[in-house]
């Protein structure tokens, strides 16, 4: 070999080389195809509650980005559907055991399963190490909710609660025109739901026990709230399913679904819906904690929660925003339409009252007034959504728009609410102190003990 080809070999292969060192150092995007995330960079996942809601969320996961490893169900029926779409998934039926097998396999948790699981379920998830996000709300009691953003804290990993996001086009259009003063300073908040859409209402239990069927774990779905007898459905004819909306959908008693009308195991309309609607105006409003909380229902029952009900909470004024005063309607109860609006007001929503104007959502009612601010500049960014969000923070990017420092409050306006509605008396809060000084009783559903040996410890 000449000199000349010797020169000649080494210039092509160091231009090789930085052909090759350029040719591997591409955009994310370009590797895993445009919108999906490369599958050595895919965040491992495990769902926890599967049937149900769950069952069309760790869908969302899958296509989000996320890999779908393993699945918990205590109901091999209810979650078949689940483990059909995710055949490669390794299966569990005690969530215990899950995270005690998969050990380093997973990276992450979801949790879907009803209110009163919640606190236990993201506890472990998070005593582990894991991501955890967790259907709405939070938690099933005041409590709980404490000790689920101190374990977060501690944990140091990414959370998020499926709130109806604040950060994508309403939500922040909502906070950037009542920050602009589009309608003056906000004095009321009215939210209202067409929740219930399950049976509630009910006096006391059905009587009498069902054989659990051999697919069903009754004793792991009990978990922590007192035991009872099994019952499966309704006998037919029974009146007391007629109390409820048409729409209900099926004679269960308490499973699937149907949990959420009792106190022992859902948080009612308010739990449902609540921290959908409420996550924008905390974020718009910076609401915190209230001060103050009262209830007027229907009839009260030991045992379910009212077909309606109407909670109002007292916010102090904070951070140079006056003192706010929030509604909550459900049960086909809502405020009176705004004498400015032309149409309807839509069945489910949010209604902001200022001093100079009215919003629903993020439309301002008066058409001149809100042709006057159209041009207030989009200053805050539009982020993906729910599950976006939290593989971004999976990943370690920006925190999602609902992690549990942010959600511990907003479940909180929910759990107050229905301990109000419970109690049926005026609550003064002390959130520093988690105490209810005045209402001992109320005091106490600020804490629910776990039962049946669990603990939140």
């Amino acid at each position: 070999m000449t000199k000349g080809m010797t020169a000649n070999r080494r210039s092509f292969l160091k231009n090789s080389a930085l052909s090759v060192f350029a040719f591997t150092i591409v955009p994310r995007h370009v590797l895993g195809g445009e919108g999906h995330t490369p599958p050595s960079e895919k965040i491992t996942l495990a769902g926890i509650g599967i049937g149900g809601i769950g069952h069309s969320q760790l869908k969302e996961c899958a296509k989000t980005g996320f890999q779908i490893e393993a699945l918990c169900d205590v109901d091999d029926v209810y979650a078949k559907k689940t483990y059909d779409f995710f055949p490669q998934a390794r299966r569990y039926r005690d969530f215990r055991d899950l995270l005690t097998t998969e050990g380093n396999k997973i990276d992450a948790v979801y949790c879907g399963t009803p209110d009163h699981t919640h606190a236990i379920i993201t506890l472990a998830a998070l005593r582990a190490k894991k991501h955890v996000c967790c259907v709405k709300p939070l938690t099933h009691s005041v409590e709980e909710c404490r000790a689920v953003a101190a374990a977060a804290k501690l944990a140091g990993t990414a959370t998020q609660v499926t709130a109806r996001p604040n950060t994508g086009e309403e939500g922040c259009r909502t906070c950037e025109l009542i920050a602009a003063g589009a309608i003056g300073a906000v004095r009321e908040v009215h939210v209202w739901s067409n929740r219930p859409v399950w049976p509630q209402g009910m006096p006391g239990r059905p009587s009498g026990d069902d054989p659990v069927p051999n697919t069903f774990d009754w004793k792991l779905w009990i978990g922590p709230a007192p035991m009872r007898p099994y019952k499966g459905v309704w006998p037919e004819g029974n009146p007391i399913p007629d109390m409820a909306p048409q729409n209900w959908g099926c004679r269960a008693i308490y499973h699937p679904f149907n949990f959420r009308g009792w106190w022992d195991f859902g948080t009612g309309a308010l739990g449902d819906m609540g921290c959908h609607y409420l996550n924008t105006p905390y974020r718009a409003l910076k609401l915190g904690y209230p001060s103050r909380v009262s209830a007027s229902t229907t009839k009260r029952f030991g045992e379910s929660f009212p077909l309606a009900s109407i909670v109002t909470y007292d916010y102090p004024a904070r951070e140079g925003l006056p003192e706010v005063r929030v509604v909550w309607y459900d049960g086909g109860l809502r405020p009176p339409r705004p004498r400015e609006m032309t149409g309807q007001l839509p069945d489910e929503g949010v209604l902001y009252i200022g001093d100079a104007g009215k919003m629903v959502f993020e439309k301002i009612i008066d058409p001149a007034r809100a042709e006057k601010f159209e041009s207030v500049p989009r200053t805050l960014p539009r982020r993906p959504g729910t599950w976006g969000e939290w593989l971004t923070a999976c990943k370690g990017g920006e925190p999602a728009g609902c992690a549990f420092d942010w959600a511990g409050p907003l479940t909180e306006f929910v759990l107050l609410g229905d301990i109000a509605l419970r109690t049926g008396k005026q609550l003064e809060y002390d959130a520093a102190a988690v105490r209810i000084p005045d209402v001992p009783e109320a005091d106490a559903l600020l804490r629910q003990p776990c039962q049946n040996g669990w603990t939140l410890a």
